[in-house]
């Protein structure tokens, strides 16, 4: 899980993704959370919520480990990003991907190998989902 979240260190969120977080949360660096707030507005339907931003500041095109360097910093863009180092069991790797690229690297080519190795649900017995965050009705 830690070392697939590393490829976060590629792309971009939209604004309604990481509002919450950037308004509200306090484990997160102020100056980091005040250039996101200018660019993407506190109120929900205004046209800022489509602008987007790089999960990773520092190098957001290249597969690297400053995924890991920002989340020490408390620079992650999406909550669910910064939980990973938040006090938890997942510090320890947090520390150990930021300052150990090649450790990054293999465990992450590891990890989308048992991945790949995974049987989805097919047919009757599977759903695809319209809303990735909840069960079809």
């Amino acid at each position: 899980m830690v070392a697939l979240s590393g490829a976060h260190t590629i792309g971009q969120a939209r604004c309604t993704v990481f509002r919450d977080r950037i308004y509200k949360d306090k484990n997160i660096d102020s100056s980091f959370a005040k250039t996101r707030q200018n660019k993407c507005p506190k109120t929900t339907g205004l046209p800022g919520d489509n602008k987007i931003a790089p999960l990773d500041l520092q190098t957001p095109t290249a597969f690297d480990n400053y995924y890991y360097k920002n989340l020490i910093k408390q620079k992650g863009l999406l909550r669910s990003d910064q939980q990973l180092f938040n006090g938890g069991s997942t510090d320890s790797l947090v520390k150990k991907y930021s300052h150990d690229t090649e450790t990054f690297y293999s465990d992450f080519v590891n990890a989308m190998i048992k991945m790949g190795d995974i049987h989805p649900l097919t047919g009757s017995s599977g759903e695809i989902r319209k809303n990735c965050r909840k069960v079809n009705n």
